[in-house]
């Protein structure tokens, strides 16, 4: 099964440094205030991983397809 990258956006605050660490997967949704997964596949493990691990409020995963 593949794997992707998942926000809970009812968890998310907007801080942003998913988007600033990992801009090709994440975005950030001006008009929700939220950030957003653009590319569920992944782009950089490194990347995302280091988004996961900063997210203050632990709302990024990985998630079965």
């Amino acid at each position: 099964m593949a794997k992707v990258i998942v926000i809970d956006s009812d968890e998310c605050i907007g801080c942003e440094s998913c988007v600033e660490l990992c801009a090709e997967v994440f975005t950030f949704n001006e008009n929700e205030q939220k950030a957003e997964v653009i590319l569920p596949d992944g782009g950089s493990a490194d990347c995302i991983e280091e988004a996961i691990e900063t997210c203050p409020v632990e709302c990024i995963r990985w998630e079965e397809q």
